[in-house]
């Protein structure tokens, strides 16, 4: 069984895979970018280093790091390893990927989480498609999963029958925004920061989505419109009220800190700007306290 079944308990394990073992040089970022529909060509050598950096501050805050394997049928969108696994009350489920070239990663993913002692309880299958990005556990008995182009319905009915009648899944029908090309996923919109209190960019988040939110007793941290692009709503708790955020943000990090949160602020050109993939994309949470 997994514990802390949250986005804002402390972080104690988590999986990462390495820019060695996803974009592995300069030659294949410089073949991959376009197809993967990234702004433009990561620094691989920036890359390497920003990551480890980011990892540092996980490993000095308590938390075991998991890294994930490289392997021939993976993209560089593998660096972005929240997408291929969610977590349950029993173990992991593996998504099934809205992006093709993602196809491989969760069959990767499952192996290695088993090999380190983690059941894979389930998968999505067939026409069924969900990305963690998706997914935000908000307590151990309640879950918010985001309609997108990435996550189906199909794909929503599937993770019902998994996780079991116990749990109440909350669905937010996204907006169409970019188009299908984009990564958009829920967690584009909102960050929990603690039990009771939100990061959010009510601009583009559903309207019933963000009144079940506030009537659920939800304190709301809004995202100004100019920080939106520059990945201010991607943040990544490792204890309540204690995140992690891409540099190029100051007026969210101002308003975080007026509500009480501690912000570690990292840099991310090459990690999370060219392909949109911030803190908690770069992560798959396994275990909170």
């Amino acid at each position: 069984m997994l514990t802390g079944l949250n986005e804002y308990g402390r972080l104690k394990r988590v999986a990462m895979r390495n820019p060695a073992d996803a974009m592995i040089d300069q030659a294949t970022v410089d073949r991959e970018w376009r197809d993967l529909n990234y702004h433009t060509a990561p620094d691989f050598r920036r890359a390497v280093a920003e990551h480890a950096a980011f990892a540092d501050i996980l490993g000095r805050n308590g938390a075991e790091i998991v890294f994930l394997p490289p392997d021939d049928a993976l993209t560089m969108d593998s660096l972005y390893v929240r997408d291929a696994a969610m977590v349950c009350p029993r173990g992991i489920i593996l998504c099934n990927m809205g992006k093709p070239a993602r196809k491989g990663e969760p069959a990767i993913h499952g192996r290695t989480f088993e090999q380190a002692g983690i059941p894979v309880i389930g998968k999505i299958t067939g026409e069924g498609k969900v990305e963690g990005g998706d997914l935000i556990w908000l307590d151990e008995k309640t879950v918010a999963i985001g309609r997108t182009y990435r996550t189906n319905d199909e794909g929503i009915r599937q993770f019902k029958d998994i996780v079991g009648p116990g749990v109440h899944v909350e669905v937010a029908i996204m907006p169409h925004y970019k188009g299908p090309r984009d990564v958009f996923h829920l967690m584009s919109v909102i960050s929990p920061l603690d039990r009771d209190l939100q990061l959010v960019y009510s601009p583009l988040m559903p309207i019933p989505f963000r009144e079940w939110l506030v009537g659920n007793g939800m304190q709301l941290v809004e995202v100004p419109d100019e920080e939106f692009p520059s990945m201010g709503c991607n943040v990544l708790t490792i204890a309540p009220r204690e995140v992690v955020m891409v540099k190029g943000n100051p007026e969210t990090r101002r308003r975080m800190e007026e509500a009480g949160c501690k912000v570690h602020v990292i840099e991310a050109d090459a990690i999370s700007v060219p392909g949109e993939g911030g803190p908690t994309c770069l992560t798959r949470p396994l275990m909170r306290v």
